[in-house]
């Protein structure tokens, strides 16, 4: 199991990329256009520069819904290959079969 700060953390940081989703969303189209005047998007940056770091969305870590483990992450599964192979041992997950010989 990971650290529950840890995990909380990671939390914290989603619900606050959904907070200030649309406002970043709007400044970086203002950053973006080239037709708009060089200072309404230098001020625009520096709007984009002032938000919270963890409001960005790449600061979210991929993390397993059953153990909270960082690394070894499946998205398709949204778990890890540890938690995958344990659940599949138990049979708790449909049409996974562990190999064995």
């Amino acid at each position: 199991m990971a650290k529950t700060s840890s995990v909380e953390k990671n939390n914290r940081r989603r619900k606050m990329v959904k907070q200030f989703a649309k406002k970043r969303a709007d400044l970086k189209a203002i950053v973006m256009d080239q037709d708009k005047p060089i200072d309404e998007r230098f001020r625009a940056q520096v709007k984009l520069a002032a938000l919270p770091r963890n409001s960005a969305k790449n600061r979210i870590r991929n993390r397993c819904e059953v153990t909270g483990r960082p690394r070894a992450y499946y998205r398709k599964l949204g778990m890890s290959r540890v938690a995958l192979r344990e659940l599949g041992s138990l049979g708790m997950i449909p049409g996974l079969v562990k190999s064995s010989w």
